[in-house]
């Protein structure tokens, strides 16, 4: 959950740069909101949380 919180807030945060410095306009970030929104609720959604918990604990492990 701690995870898919701090996903969100990430991706939100670079949505809001994005619309606030002119690389995206409203339309097209409201289809990409609206998108992730109905992919979420599809058949790949599982596959999708996994291969983002994959990476995270790749990422997790790494050790410097």
């Amino acid at each position: 959950m701690a995870i898919s919180l701090s996903v969100v807030l990430l991706l939100a945060i670079i949505l809001v740069v994005l619309l606030r410095g002119g690389s995206i306009k409203a339309g097209p970030a409201i289809v990409a909101m609206l998108f992730g929104f109905f992919l979420a609720s599809t058949g790949m959604a599982p596959s999708i949380s996994r291969f983002l918990h994959s990476i995270a604990d790749t990422i997790n492990s790494i050790s410097f």
